[in-house]
């Protein structure tokens, strides 16, 4: 063996060491910032969706510990029940509402901001303020404040305004006026989010596009939003169009706190998911009835999901 091949081994050997010792602390390290985390998952995730599966397969009145295996009977009667399958066509209807306004709304919002030549930091920001905003919070605004059905409240006289009679919005014997209200709290709650995110799709946009355009012909605006702006912002559109559908069939706190909470348990004789399912769970404390209907809620969410992005998917040509 020559002195250098000697060398080079004894070096390694006294490096072995050092580097075991270095990869050791790599690893204490990398688990004091990552290990709570992970063990939170573990702890407040994976474990009650395990627990829930299970609650669903069983017999569990008015106990979360199941008192006897009985398989797919829960899903049976829950997919039996007319109030539940009702909630399910509510909620459709609400992000048929819902997510179709959102994104029309935000992207004005967008387009509106990204044409000021001044103070789009200060736009932004104060149209962002309401995503900051308890869902509980506003939800009693609008059913105290705004909606509140009395002659002297913000809709009503701006009805009085126009020569219309005031509306019961809440409770009343108009169950379409209350949609107004849900849909509206939902809107300003969540617009200027999904603004934020279709500002950045915007910006990724070059410049060079738009001037490009011009030499070939566009000359206003309507024009360049039709053939560059939303053509280039599709795979922003799809990504909020999947985060709003997602949100619209989780809606729980407007609708508990306007709806239960404000005299009218029904719209068109039925509850959202999410309220009706509490009720099931907490209310009768039928857990095992209850973890049934959660997973079915989750079965139509990943399906509508995958539907979505199997009919408009992301453009490969934009990546």
């Amino acid at each position: 063996m020559s002195r250098v091949s000697a060398a080079r081994l004894h070096t390694r050997s006294q490096l072995a060491p050092v580097r075991g010792a270095s990869r050791r602390r790599d690893a204490r390290a990398f688990w004091a910032f990552v290990g709570p985390m992970a063990l939170g998952v573990v702890v407040f995730v994976l474990v009650p969706i395990v627990w829930g599966l299970w609650l669903s397969l069983s017999a569990a009145q008015a106990t979360i510990t199941p008192t006897g295996f009985v398989g797919l009977a829960n899903y049976s009667t829950i997919l039996q029940n007319k109030s539940f399958r009702g909630s399910l066509i509510m909620i459709a209807t609400f992000a048929l509402l819902i997510v179709p306004l959102t994104i029309g709304f935000s992207l004005l919002l967008a387009l509106l901001i990204d044409a000021v030549p001044r103070g789009k930091g200060f736009f932004r920001t104060v149209i962002f303020i309401p995503t900051a905003c308890s869902y509980v919070v506003a939800s009693a605004i609008w059913k105290i404040s705004l909606f509140n059905g009395l002659p002297s409240g913000f809709a009503n006289t701006v009805f009085r305004w126009f020569g219309l009679d005031p509306v019961v919005w809440v409770g009343g014997k108009a169950p379409a006026a209350v949609w107004v209200v849900l849909v509206t709290v939902r809107l300003w709650l969540q617009s200027g989010f999904y603004m934020i995110l279709f500002t950045a799709g915007l910006q990724e946009i070059p410049q060079e596009l738009y001037e490009a355009s011009r030499v070939d012909g566009v000359r206003n605006r309507l024009q360049e939003l039709r053939y560059i702006t939303l053509p280039l912002l599709r795979n922003t559109t799809v990504a909020i169009m999947m985060l709003c559908l997602i949100g619209a069939f989780q809606a729980f706190d407007e609708f508990y706190n306007i709806l239960l909470l404000g005299g009218q348990s029904a719209v068109a004789d039925s509850l959202p998911p999410l309220v009706y399912l509490y009720q099931v769970a907490f209310g009768s404390q039928n857990y095992g009835l209850g973890s049934a209907g959660a997973f079915i809620l989750t079965a139509i969410i990943i399906v509508f999901t995958l539907l979505q992005g199997k009919l408009f998917g992301v453009s490969r040509e934009e990546r």
